[in-house]
């Protein structure tokens, strides 16, 4: 193997990289290597192969929660002697086959999961980059750093730093129980994903500068329950101080989607759960049983079962009442949602998408509102009735809560916010082409794989200008987590989001441009409703 030397400019002289760092670069066949000292021990990553990024992926932020860890706040990852492999992605959290729509490059879900991904630029321009942490969708319940529409290879040849996390899903993450308070030091139960997350960011603050990141320059970024992280994370006490800027992706703790309910209340429920469908209310036996066993009853539960709570210590109330008291993280925030974050069937079920069922829908969901509904959201032919189904079943899904969370800072966060909607359609593969009820559309997470500019994980006749998009996109987050702005050279501008310009919001598309909230009167409308 042949060692490389590397350098980093210091106090006018080149000094050797390792000396700073303990990095070593070792090239076997066609496959880079490189290794790095940490406080825990020494890492063995891979450089990309066009050399412009290291990788290093699977390392332990949290010790495993396993056994008596089962249910706890994650405790300090331990040391490990010789050389750690970095190379391939760490287990995905316990979950089902949630969603159809994640595919994983893992080998499978494990109850010991609480690692994270580190991607960085080979070639730097500054002595410490700016780094950015992502969050994970998929409803509390699913989802890992392993999807390939995650890589985040590409985003940080943008000149950033991107670091990915699991956290403990579904009734590993979110479980509580009377019993669990009375062991916590802070009398908490629940919001064990959202503690790894702290954990995670902690783990950012203290070792990233190791890598070449800067501590004082965290973005957080998220998609779906990602984003509902994101906002809720802003929220907590605990993570004051752990990121400068933020930005979430279809989704905030502000809607009906996903209610947070107080620590007594889920603590009922779970307890119940517990004695019924494992047969125990015993926090010794609950945590003597099998993981699969624990995951094949909550799987039978109908719906998102298991959430996030109040619990007074991550969350000390409401995520809208902290925000409204302002007593959030006053750090910048950049938010928005897409195009078609739901379909009709969500108002309509299995009617047609015609004017007369959509007035028949909207009057039996609003009663005597229904005429506001019907002004807001026009249906004067069933074009229109099928295009305002879906902005309405978006809007109570994602839309709404997400325009409420920016809102909400915007009064009390004393910093810029900035609001985007992603309206690029997806090319239609083959298949929708021939289907003459189909329709282009910016699903729900469409926009993943721009932002990660990684269009080649998903199997569509892209187009030019879907790879402009994605290029813009990721100028734009990257901007936004070197500066807390996402205006550059060369980039349309994207003004702030404020009363005084009419609320603009930045489309994203080939040719992005900002223009004032068309819809706003809806989300008032939702709002006053609610």
């Amino acid at each position: 193997m042949r060692h490389g030397r590397q350098y980093l400019r210091r106090a006018g002289c080149a000094v050797p990289l390792a000396a700073i760092f303990g990095v070593q670069v070792m090239a076997a066949q066609q496959v880079s290597y490189v290794q790095l000292r940490t406080a825990n021990g020494v890492l063995e990553g891979v450089v990309s192969p066009d050399g412009k990024v290291r990788t290093f992926k699977g390392i332990p932020y949290a010790a495993p929660p396993v056994g008596p860890l089962r249910w706890k706040a994650p405790q300090p990852a331990p040391a490990w002697t010789g050389v750690r492999k970095a190379a391939d992605y760490p287990p995905r959290c316990m979950q089902g086959r949630i969603y159809a729509d994640m595919i994983f490059n893992d080998k499978g879900p494990s109850e010991d999961c609480l690692y994270l991904n580190l991607w960085m630029p080979a070639a730097r321009t500054v002595a410490k980059l700016p780094v950015m942490v992502w969050m994970h969708g998929g409803g509390f319940a699913a989802g890992a750093t392993s999807e390939p529409r995650q890589d985040a290879g590409n985003l940080s040849k943008k000149g950033v730093m991107v670091v990915s996390m699991n956290y403990r899903l579904g009734i590993f993450g979110f479980f509580s129980h009377p019993d669990l308070a009375k062991e916590s030091r802070h009398k908490a139960s629940g919001n064990y994903g959202l503690l790894d997350q702290i954990a995670a960011l902690k783990w950012v603050k203290d070792n990233i500068a190791t890598f070449g990141g800067d501590p004082d320059n965290v973005t957080i970024f998220g998609e779906s329950a990602g984003s509902f992280s994101v906002s809720a994370l802003m929220a907590s006490p605990l993570a004051q101080g752990l990121f400068k800027r933020a930005i979430g992706e279809s989704g905030a703790f502000f809607g009906d989607t996903l209610p947070l309910k107080p620590r007594a209340q889920t603590e009922k429920a779970d307890v119940e759960f517990a004695k019924s469908a494992l047969g125990t209310e015993s926090l010794a036996a609950l945590r003597a049983k099998p993981a699969d066993e624990i995951l094949q009853a909550a799987l039978k539960q109908q719906g998102l079962r298991f959430t996030p709570n109040i619990d007074g210590y991550f969350l000390p109330d409401d995520v809208p009442a902290i925000y409204f008291k302002g007593k959030q993280s006053h750090v910048p925030l950049l938010a928005g949602w897409n195009a078609d974050e739901a379909g009709y069937q969500a108002i309509l079920g299995k009617d047609d998408p015609t004017r007369e069922n959509f007035a028949a829908h909207v009057r039996t969901l609003y009663g005597n509102k229904a005429d506001s509904v019907l002004n807001l959201y026009a249906a004067a032919t069933d074009a229109q009735a099928r295009r305002s189904a879906q902005d309405l079943a978006s809007d109570r899904f994602i839309a709404y809560g997400t325009w409420k969370w920016m809102e909400a800072h915007l009064e009390t966060g004393k910093s810029p916010v900035y609001r985007y909607e992603f309206d690029q359609a997806l090319p239609m593969s083959a298949a929708d082409a021939k289907n003459p009820a189909a329709m282009p559309s910016a699903p729900h997470a469409s926009e993943i794989e721009f932002v990660f500019q990684v269009l080649s994980s998903r199997k569509l006749p892209w187009r030019p200008e879907d790879r402009k998009v994605s290029d813009v996109m990721g100028t734009y987050w990257t901007n936004f987590a070197k500066t807390g702005d996402p205006n550059g050279v060369g980039e349309p501008a994207w003004p702030t989001y404020k009363s005084d310009t009419q609320y603009q919001v930045m489309h994203l598309t080939a040719e992005p441009s900002a223009a004032p909230d068309g819809h706003r009167a809806r989300y008032l409308f939702l709002d006053g409703s609610r």
